[in-house]
């Protein structure tokens, strides 16, 4: 006969067995909603010439385009319906989280909780709506007027091919909007983040391939590509170190009698990230200096012409953008810690429970202290976004390395990889303590 108390610890020990069922489901889940996403980067646009345009990118590539068809995983180099990837929704992101720190409105809209944040998202939806529509219209006017040898890139250019191609690409926007929010709620980690990295990642083969092929014909020699291969690994090992780098505030809490018993008199620490921002600041940069120079890479103007100007001084390796790309990165990764990390709020939760930082008055001095040190340990993480993104680009301007290689595609998919396996194995623990939770209690009768 079994006992009540073992089919208790049998039911319990089914019940982890099926929370690291759900984990295995949650799992299935992202590589299903991946493989959608690769899949839709070879549905082409309807109405262009995919052996033209392949020439047509072909001379225009090694530039800007370059950098845009590495975040769409590809896409745009086949002209599909996910051209444009999700940088219309990182665009969108990004302007309404600086409306949010100027606006008093959103302000306290975002304080008002789930609801608040619902209705920005909301926002940011729309907002995403009309600058895909925007960049779609003018990639649709652009693709009109580019011609190869045998003619143009569009089959039947005209109002209907113009309408078709925004619809098309607009959808298909939208839906890797909505497979990243679904990623998010019913997988594991940052959906978009997610993405992006596929994208990148499945490229990477093609780009090895690209890198011996230039070898082979003699553009490297055997000793700088093993020069390059080791640069690589040593800017993915240095990633990781700066990426777990942290910063260890001690927090004390006092001991106090609860009834008969004496509660507190414990010890903590606030975990400081060096890079509070992750990826977010080379993703926003990116995304900001794509944004414009969109209609830059496919306007067909001459060299006289400003758009021309512009994109020949914005291009890889070139002061100019080198500058800008850096300034922005800095200024995203203050921005976006203090959206993330704010001292005072910090400061009133330590308060509120009776936690104080050992010599620190509780209040604002924690607040000042809190937010002295952030600004401290985000100026290294700055430079070292800077240090990490800017450093390649100099070997892609030179050497006409691939993107793949660069400081921004290694940060993020290094970035990527070590969230992902921390949001897992963060299952995994907490399923493993509500096991030894249940056992105990069940020992306790």
């Amino acid at each position: 006969m079994v006992s009540a108390a073992e089919q208790l610890a049998k039911n319990a020990n089914w019940g982890a067995l099926a929370k690291a069922t759900e984990l295995k489901q949650r799992l299935l889940f992202v590589l299903g909603a991946l493989l959608v996403y690769r899949l839709g980067t070879y549905i082409p646009v309807p109405g262009i010439d995919p052996h033209i345009w392949n020439e047509i990118f072909s001379q225009k590539g090694g530039g800007i385009l370059d950098m845009f068809n590495m975040f769409s995983g590809g896409a745009l180099q086949r002209m599909t319906i996910f051209a444009l990837n999700i940088m219309p929704y990182i665009s969108a992101s990004i302007i309404m989280q600086l409306a949010t720190s100027m606006s008093p409105q959103l302000e306290a809209m975002k304080k008002e909780g789930e609801m608040g944040r619902t209705r920005i998202n909301q926002y940011t939806r729309y907002l995403t709506v009309i600058l895909a529509t925007v960049q779609a219209y003018g990639l649709a006017v652009g693709l009109e007027s580019m011609h190869g040898t045998s003619g143009s890139a569009v089959i039947d250019p005209g109002l209907y091919f113009r309408i078709s191609t925004v619809i098309t690409i607009v959808g298909g926007t939208m839906f890797l909007m909505w497979l990243g929010e679904q990623i998010t709620a019913r997988g594991i980690g940052n959906g978009i983040s997610l993405i992006i990295f596929a994208g990148i990642v499945a490229e990477l083969p093609r780009a090895i391939a690209s890198v011996l092929e230039l070898g082979r014909q003699g553009q490297f020699s055997f000793l700088e590509l093993l020069l390059l291969f080791s640069l690589v690994c040593g800017v993915i090992a240095f990633i990781v170190f700066m990426e777990r780098a942290q910063r260890r505030v001690i927090v004390q809490y006092p001991k106090r009698q609860q009834g008969n018993r004496m509660m507190g008199g414990t010890s903590n620490h606030i975990p400081l990230k060096l890079n509070t921002a992750g990826v977010i600041p080379p993703i926003f940069a990116s995304s900001l200096l794509l944004l414009p120079l969109t209609i830059v890479g496919f306007s067909g103007a001459d060299g006289g012409d400003i758009t021309a100007m512009i994109a020949r001084y914005l291009a890889h390796g070139q002061p100019i953008y080198m500058t800008l790309y850096g300034a922005l990165i800095i200024f995203f990764c203050f921005f976006y810690t203090a959206v993330v990390f704010n001292p005072e709020d910090n400061a009133e939760m330590l308060r509120k429970y009776g936690g104080f930082i050992p010599g620190i008055r509780p209040g604002k001095n924690t607040a000042d202290y809190l937010d002295y040190i952030l600004t401290r340990i985000t100026t290294i993480g700055a430079f070292y976004l800077v240090f990490i993104c800017i450093l390649p680009e100099f070997l892609i301007s030179k050497y006409s390395m691939p993107f793949y290689f660069g400081g921004t595609s290694l940060l993020i998919v290094v970035s990527v990889t070590l969230d992902t396996v921390a949001q897992i194995h963060s299952h995994m623990i907490a399923h493993q303590y509500e096991g030894l939770i249940k056992k105990a209690k069940l020992r306790g009768r």
